[in-house]
Formats: C-alpha cells, sequence, structure tokens
C-alpha cells in the first residue's frame, strides 16, 4: 500500500476520525465531469466498483454485492442528486460509518491546502457505530469549540435547535460548517448534564506543535505538545526536537492528549524521529497483505521520553504512541486512548464528488489491532471533573505540574533518566 504524500486531511468538523491514506483520482476513466453529471449512472458505478475492489471487508457485510450492483445500475435517475442519494443508500449496507459519499461542495470543504488553514469552529466529530449519536473526538486548539470548552466525548444532540437523532453524519458536518462569522449552537451532553453552546465560526491557521523547556527534578525537560497530524505536523516536530536537543533537554514530554489524528504518513514519518529501528505499523487488508512501515535509522533524539494519552488520542495518535510503546520507546501515561484503528482511502470521483473507503485496518507494532478497544496507558491518571474543568478554563496550566497527567509524566520521566544515567556510568566504567 502506497501512503501518498498529498492532498487530504480530517478537517475541523471532519464527518469521520480515522488515518488516512490519500490517492489520485480513483479509477482513472477518461469521461469528462459534464459526462458524469450526464450519466448519474455511470457515478454509481465508479463507486460501486472503487468498493469493489478495496473494501476491507470481503464479505461486504455479508451483502449480495453484485446483486447490489444490478439493482442501483436498474434504476433510473432523473437528476445528479438522486445518484448522490443512491450511492449514500449503498454504502450504508456496508454499516460503516467511515466509508461515505461526498457530494462536491462536502468534498471541497474536506480538502485542506498545506497551509494547515481551515474553516470551522475546530472539532473532529465521530459517530457511534451503535448508538448512532454524534461524539466530539476532539477540540483543536485555539479554535472557537476549544475556547467555549467542548471537551472530548461530548455527545451532540442538537445542531442550532435541530436534533442530531438520526442525523447522517455528512449532514451533522454539513451543518456545523458554515461562513466565517456565522454562529452555530451546539447542545451537548457530557455526563448527566446538557449544555448549550454558541460558536462563532473562523478562519483557523493550525500550527500543530507547540514546545518548550521545562525544569524537572533531574534537570530541563522539552515539553511537545502535538494537537494533529497535519500536513506540517511533521516538519514542525523535526523543528522543535532539533531545538530542544541543542538546548541540552534530559528527555522529553510528548503529549498527544486529544490529538485526534489526522494523516497517515504524518504519523510514521514523526515515529521515525523518535525510533531509529524497529516497526512503527502494519496494515492489513482484506486479502491479509500486511504492509509494514518501519524506522529507517534517524530517529533525532535517543533521550528518554514518556507520551500523554487520553480518550481524545485516536487513529494517528494511536499508531505513534503504540509506535513508541511496542519498541519499548516510551512510557505511556493519562487514560485509554479513543479506538480507532482503520485506514481509509481517499478518492476524487469524476464530477468533483469524492469517496471515503476504510481498506485496510492497522496493527501495532507486536501485532495488537486496537479498533474499537484503544491502548491502555502503562500508568493511568484519570481526571476528576474539577480538574478537567480547570484545565479547560485555565489552558496555561495544561503541560505544567498543575496538570495532574503531566506531573505523572514528569515523575515517570525522572525515573526514566536516572536509569538512563545508571546505565550509561555502568558501560562507561573501567573494566567494563
Amino acid at each position: 500500500m502506497t501512503f501518498a504524500k498529498r492532498g487530504l486531511i480530517l478537517g475541523a468538523t471532519a464527518v469521520a476520525v480515522a488515518a488516512v491514506t490519500v490517492t489520485g483520482a480513483g479509477i482513472h476513466l477518461s469521461q469528462s465531469k459534464a459526462f458524469f453529471e450526464e450519466s448519474p449512472k455511470e457515478l454509481i458505478d465508479q463507486v460501486w466498483q472503487l468498493i469493489d475492489r478495496n473494501f476491507v471487508d470481503a464479505t461486504f457485510n455479508q451483502v449480495d454485492w453484485d446483486a447490489v450492483r444490478t439493482d442501483y445500475l436498474g434504476r433510473n435517475y432523473t437528476d445528479q442528486e438522486e445518484a448522490y442519494g443512491a450511492i449514500r443508500e449503498m454504502l450504508e449496507k456496508l454499516e460503516d460509518p467511515y466509508t461515505r459519499f461526498m457530494d462536491p461542495e462536502e468534498f471541497r470543504s474536506m480538502q485542506i491546502d498545506t497551509s494547515g488553514e481551515l474553516t470551522g469552529v475546530g472539532i473532529q466529530i465521530s459517530q457511534d457505530e451503535e448508538s448512532k449519536e454524534i461524539v466530539v473526538v476532539a477540540p483543536i486548539e485555539d479554535t472557537p469549540a476549544f475556547d467555549a470548552g467542548i471537551r472530548p466525548q461530548d455527545v451532540i444532540l442538537a445542531i442550532d435547535g435541530e436534533s442530531t437523532e438520526g442525523m447522517e453524519l455528512n449532514d451533522a458536518v454539513s451543518k456545523i460548517r458554515g461562513t466565517v462569522g456565522s454562529e452555530v449552537t451546539l447542545t451537548v451532553r457530557r455526563g448527566e448534564e446538557e449544555l448549550e453552546v454558541s460558536l462563532v465560526r473562523a478562519r483557523i491557521e493550525i500550527h500543530p506543535v507547540r514546545y518548550n523547556v521545562q525544569a524537572g527534578p533531574e534537570g530541563e525537560v522539552g515539553y511537545i505538545r502535538l494537537n494533529q497530524f497535519s500536513a506540517n505536523a511533521a516538519e514542525e516536530m523535526g523543528a522543535a526536537i532539533e531545538d530542544l536537543e541543542s538546548q541540552g533537554v534530559t528527555g522529553y514530554v510528548l503529549d498527544l492528549r486529544s490529538n485526534p489524528g489526522g494523516l497517515l504518513y504524518s504519523s510514521i514519518d514523526i515515529a521515525r524521529m523518535w525510533i531509529d529501528s524497529g516497526i512503527i505499523v502494519s496494515t492489513v487488508n482484506r486479502q491479509g497483505v500486511a504492509d509494514e512501515e518501519t524506522a529507517n535509522s534517524r530517529a533525532l533524539t535517543d533521550k528518554p521520553l514518556v507520551v500523554l494519552v487520553d480518550g481524545g488520542s485516536a487513529s494517528a495518535s494511536e499508531i505513534l504512541s503504540g509506535a513508541l510503546r511496542d519498541n519499548e520507546r516510551a512510557i505511556l501515561v493519562g487514560t485509554r486512548t479513543f479506538g480507532k484503528g482503520l485506514v481509509q482511502s481517499v478518492r476524487s470521483l469524476g464530477d468533483g464528488s469524492g469517496v471515503a473507503i476504510t481498506v485496510a485496518k492497522y496493527l501495532t507494532p507486536d501485532g495488537t489491532d486496537i479498533n474499537k478497544h484503544g491502548i491502555e496507558p502503562d500508568i493511568s491518571i484519570e481526571l476528576t471533573e474539577e480538574q478537567q474543568e480547570e484545565l479547560s478554563t485555565n489552558r496555561e496550566a495544561i503541560g505544567t505540574e498543575a496538570d495532574p497527567q503531566y506531573a505523572a509524566a514528569l515523575e515517570a520521566l525522572s525515573t526514566e533518566i536516572k536509569e538512563a544515567r545508571a546505565g550509561d556510568s555502568v558501560t562507561t566504567a573501567p573494566g567494563n
């Protein structure tokens, strides 16, 4: 499988959370956009073929996929919108919320250029496979949603007063999106409480990496917070590590909390900055063919590392944290991760629309399938409601000793630094 390094990332109000690999134009047909608009059956057949060739489940959710093609191509469609509805209906038979059709407007809104700019309120959302509820995976830092206190696992009950019960994920995304400066009100359930949150949509420039040097018991520590695996995340991560190395830090805390994922290749590139050798991730398609991504002996540091994770750490975050733990490169601190272990391929279609197809599942280096299960941290530290509220209202406390999970990570890192120093002294002792 090729992980293309261009194109798409799951955006501020993305339709789902998944590691994404981007391909070009799907099936390369010679027909023009006008042809597809005049012949909607061709578009339906294009989507059917893509699913037939690539969908991760070879049984198609126990559906007779050939019969589905016969059924939908045997119907008459008066316009493109009817074809779009038929495609969505056809894909629903797969019962995979991450395999989805996007009309041209939805597809364009999903595309983000390499500058990392997007328009929206700054949340990643998903749909619970059983309850069908619309759930916040994580808000993106420095966005309207983050500033308003939206939290991972908040359930969106209504959008501008319209109930989300029975609402498709794509429809929810469309209703949350809108023009810069306009307002949207979300009704969310948090535990037993219902809240109304008004958000003003904005143009958001994402800088996925923030870092600083902090004092620690065993010397200065490099703290790096990565909030999304966007197209510029690896470049910013590399620059951060090199700067912190030049400042002589003794170890690192990498904060992946509330990081909902993004581009698959970005997580692989970043893993290679921390791991010198070993498997990073393997993907398995429906034929059972595994494709391994490995380290390339170009790690930027070998200093002790602790990684912070929580229920908002999803997809690409889980690929990175799983790779670091299974290779015994890092200790994980926090709470169980989200549990999204599926890979999607995003394809553009002949009329400017697009389709995202679940094409594989990924396994951590030791062969663990984390889908729906997540990754349990080595050191579990739950935040109380009061602590969560304090950190959401006092953002400056995140990544400081006023942050209980960071404090636990710093303690674990100090132990690792001591052990590394003891190992070095034994190695360099005379006669050894």
